[in-house]
């Protein structure tokens, strides 16, 4: 007899309502349904049919306006911003469409970055990251920033960064919306693979029909009610990528020509004539209709990493015996953000 499968995720009569002017758009309209551990489930439905709002909903970025949703035992509408950022820390990773990846880090540094948080000592966190980036087949790629890799190249980042600390749940928006049809299907195969692997619980959202081929449960929505949901028994399991990312020349050393001078060479850039896209992560998506704005807190919690590095940089020279002065020159970095931004995520 075939055991039970643990509820993870359960969404009782949720309601999102949105005022405009006198108007009240209703979202999210009385949804009810569960996700089982190591379930892939997708909310599949048409642009405005309200499953990015109850995705937002789920991990805890919105509001409710009426009904509960319970995550591992814990209802996430009572708890404060502090513990839900915790929850979020210890048991959500998230995918996004326009990879959200930050701009100024490498590869391998933004695959670090939850762990940062986590307060993983350096050495593990940066063993943890680079098997993550091999895992991806971005072996050779770990030093290049954002602008410098493809948008199939940047998302496979994305993945390995929401997958790297292990969360029991991995919400993804969109996570091919901005990539071709060859690429959409190496990254799904990842997802999979990656959930499969450890039996993480994997919630999709997407509008096509077609990557639905790999979710076990399949929640159909339209204009905020769920329609239909449909069980697949044998659905499509993915695949880690049987290739890894050529390493790119050194960018200083193609710069410069046999006599000294920058070289006129135009792949010189990038190092690669891999398409690369403009990079999107830095600002991610744009603001929803709930007022959540990715990009700015994209930026508080840029700057709290970077606060969290600087202690942990400041404890290292304390251990080491540096002098007194010198580690309360890296403290001074970030005092003066903490008393202006009290708020900020930990």
């Amino acid at each position: 007899m075939e055991e039970k499968k643990k509820t993870v995720i359960e969404v009782r009569d949720a309601k999102k309502v949105y005022r405009m002017g006198q108007e009240k758009i209703k979202a999210v309209d009385g949804v009810s349904f569960t996700v089982e551990e190591g379930e892939f489930c997708c909310l599949l439905g048409t642009s405005g049919s309200g499953k990015s709002t109850l995705l937002n909903l789920m991990a805890g970025i919105e509001k409710l306006t009426k009904g509960e949703i319970i995550i591992k035992g814990k209802s996430i509408g009572k708890m404060s911003e502090n513990k839900l950022a915790k929850f979020r820390q210890d048991n959500l990773g998230f995918v996004f469409q326009s990879y959200n990846l930050i701009g100024s880090m490498t590869a391998l540094e933004n695959v670090e970055f939850p762990l940062v948080f986590k307060r993983v000592p350096a050495k593990k966190r940066r063993k943890l990251a680079v098997e993550m980036l091999k895992n991806v087949g971005l072996k050779g790629r770990m030093q290049h920033k954002p602008k410098e890799m493809s948008g199939g190249q940047q998302q496979r980042v994305g993945i390995a960064r929401a997958f790297v600390a292990r969360p029991a749940i991995v919400f993804a928006d969109e996570p091919t919306g901005n990539l071709d049809s060859k690429t959409t299907i190496e990254v799904m195969d990842m997802l999979k693979a990656m959930a499969r692997q450890n039996n993480q619980t994997i919630v999709m959202v997407t509008h096509d029909r077609k990557l639905t081929e790999y979710a076990d449960k399949i929640i159909n929505i339209l204009d905020g009610k769920i329609e239909s949901i449909e069980i697949q028994a044998n659905s499509k399991e993915g695949k880690f990528p049987e290739y890894e990312e050529p390493a790119v020349p050194d960018k200083k050393a193609e710069k410069k020509g046999k006599d000294g001078k920058k070289s006129k060479d135009k792949t010189s850039k990038s190092g690669t004539k891999d398409t690369a896209v403009p990079n999107t992560g830095d600002t991610g998506q744009s603001q929803g209709a709930g007022g959540f704005d990715l990009a700015y807190e994209t930026e508080k919690l840029e700057a709290a990493a970077q606060k969290l590095l600087d202690e942990e940089k400041a404890a290292k020279l304390a251990e080491q015996g540096e002098s007194q002065a010198g580690a309360e020159e890296i403290k001074d970095g970030f005092t003066e953000f903490v008393k202006d931004d009290k708020s900020s995520l930990e």
